[in-house]
């Protein structure tokens, strides 16, 4: 559940097998849309949704007159993203009155995001009051991260008081992708060093040591990092500063500059990467220089997390971006031969999932991630219990 938005996907989790998928947008608006798919059949309408309590009766009329569901309590569950989970959660938990009473108080460490979460929350407990439900965090795949990688340099009455340290974000997406992998190479997750990197609109960058995150490029919020669609990612904190005094910009005009007015659309006026791909085809100085600043930090992660962990059995490239882009992948693997990391063009070109030379020390692997049957595989696992 976004802020004007509800994101769905059934399955059958016997077998895996998704029964329907959709997404109903721009909630609180006079035009708000619902797009809907049921196997090879595609519905897309338009009608006024208040809030998320009739989001989620139209979600449920969706199912029901597509004879997919009675109604919401034919469900044995339902699963929810809940995107920060603070030092309180490190692992899925089954909702009660508590629990979202504690992401509540979390809100002010992702305001953007755990008051939309609690919309959903809310409206399903409305509706289907007995239905069990399961949150699963964003946050708790890092929380394996040791003190000395999530601290800040700051007074530590700022952590202690104010919980003011690195969390990570993507987690669902980061822990996912590296069990496929560990799949794939036909190896125990737990024995595998592995970076993941989840390129989309939002980016970010994980070390994964032995199956545990101990390292990952967003901090207190998303801001940090990586260069992304509207995000700068890292920057001097000491801009912040400048930006106030000599620039006389308010703090919510700096939050809104460095996190929507920043990034790929601030260095050349688009953040859609497809975009900006078609730019570089006309020749575009702008966008090519902002591709080479993305790929750059990627880069610039990789070196650092190969520093940590020692060794990388591979790395891996997910979400939009990292699993359709074949000019990402090729710049971000550009000059990285010495360090054991070969990257094989062709194979690159065709999109497969292995895309590094066999005289590659570390693989290369493009794995899409699906943090949709992630948290339905987590959520099966507490309802269960």
């Amino acid at each position: 559940s976004g802020s004007s938005s509800l994101k769905f996907s059934l399955y059958q989790m016997r077998d895996e097998k998704l029964l329907a998928k959709g997404i109903i947008e721009k909630i609180g608006e006079d035009n708000s849309s619902i797009s809907f798919e049921k196997e090879s059949e595609k519905k897309k309408f338009e009608r006024r949704i208040e809030d998320h309590h009739k989001a989620v009766e139209i979600l449920e009329e969706i199912l029901r007159t597509n004879n997919i569901l009675t109604d919401l309590n034919a469900l044995d569950g339902v699963g929810h993203r809940v995107v920060h989970g603070g030092e309180e959660f490190s692992k899925p938990t089954l909702i009660d009155k508590e629990v979202i009473d504690k992401i509540r108080s979390l809100s002010t460490l992702a305001p953007l995001h755990n008051p939309a979460n609690l919309e959903g929350i809310e409206a399903i407990r409305k509706k289907a009051p007995s239905l069990k439900q399961v949150a699963v965090f964003d946050t708790a795949f890092h929380q394996t991260i040791p003190k000395y990688a999530a601290m800040y340099a700051i007074d530590k009455k700022f952590y202690q008081n104010s919980h003011i340290r690195r969390y990570g974000f993507h987690g669902t997406s980061h822990h996912y992708v590296a069990k496929e992998a560990a799949k794939y190479l036909k190896k125990d997750f737990k024995s595998l060093n592995l970076i993941t990197l989840h390129l989309g609109n939002g980016a970010s960058a994980t070390a994964i040591k032995e199956g545990k995150s101990i390292d990952t490029s967003m901090g207190f919020t998303p801001l940090e990092g990586l260069v992304m669609g509207t995000r700068s990612g890292d920057i001097d904190a000491g801009v912040i500063f400048y930006l106030s005094r000599k620039m006389k910009m308010s703090i919510d005009e700096i939050d809104i500059l460095l996190n929507k007015k920043s990034g790929l659309k601030a260095l050349c006026g688009r953040n859609d990467l497809r975009e900006i791909e078609m730019m570089i085809e006309e020749k575009n100085k702008d966008a090519l220089l902002a591709l080479e600043i993305f790929c750059y930090r990627i880069k610039k992660y990789i070196g650092a997390y190969l520093a940590v962990l020692g060794n990388a059995d591979a790395i891996i490239f997910t979400a939009g971006i990292g699993e359709n882009s074949k000019i990402v992948r090729e710049k971000v693997c550009e000059g990285l031969e010495n360090m054991g990391i070969v990257l094989d063009k062709k194979a690159n070109e065709k999109n497969l999932t292995l895309i590094s030379k066999k005289e590659s020390k570390t693989k290369i692997l493009i794995i899409p991630t699906n943090e949709e049957i992630e948290i339905a595989r987590q959520s099966v696992k507490i309802i269960q219990k």
